[in-house]
């Protein structure tokens, strides 16, 4: 398995290609289709699927496209669908915590609402993509229609029970040096938000 990071749009968005044999899935696709859609072509990888960690536009903008294009299914919790404004004929809807295999990988989602009623965290073996739910050194707004802060610490507190060395790729580069990626066991030493959480 092995990972592309694309960042793209004026908020530094993440889209993350995940590249596993002849196929893909794409997680959080977004803004520049034509970026996405070249790496694919250039590596020969066919789009088995879209992950979306939650239905903000800017993690979803243009995957509408996409989707058509690819024939394929965006997978998205059912509390974030209307907000997507994707149609429901090209999503897979699913509630709460939700198990599957794609591409030949285990994937688990794991819901994690705050910054969004739908956020969750899509775990493929080591690996966690959070989305906006936690950045490194921070986390999503909780400010936002749909959002609910004490919804988003009891997800912070979740997500640090996982194996500290789960590999964190977040939603964008917010992070120090305008990183998006970091793991557990370090956001436990040093995230203010994940050590509030664990109080």
């Amino acid at each position: 398995m092995k990972i592309h990071t694309l960042v793209l749009g004026d908020m530094l968005n993440c889209s993350y290609i995940i590249e596993t044999g002849a196929q893909a899935l794409l997680v959080d696709p977004s803004w520049q289709m034509q970026t996405i859609y070249d790496l694919l072509e250039q590596n020969g990888l066919k789009p088995a699927a879209a992950l979306f960690t939650h239905g903000h536009y800017d993690h979803l903008h243009g995957a509408a496209e996409l989707l058509e294009k690819y024939g394929i299914k965006g997978y998205i919790e059912e509390s974030d669908v209307l907000m997507s404004a994707l149609p429901a004929r090209l999503l897979h809807i699913f509630k709460g915590d939700y198990k599957t295999k794609l591409a030949g990988l285990d994937i688990e989602f794991l819901h994690t609402p705050g910054h969004s009623r739908g956020s969750v965290c899509i775990k493929i073996g080591e690996d966690l993509f959070t989305g906006d739910t936690l950045f490194p050194g921070g986390c999503g707004r909780a400010d936002l229609p749909g959002s609910n802060p004490k919804d988003l610490q009891n997800s912070l507190e979740r997500l640090a029970h996982l194996p500290p060395e789960t590999k964190v790729y977040s939603g964008h580069c917010y992070g120090p040096g305008e990183s998006a990626q970091t793991t557990i066991g370090h956001e436990i030493k040093t995230n203010p938000f994940i050590k509030l959480a664990l109080r």
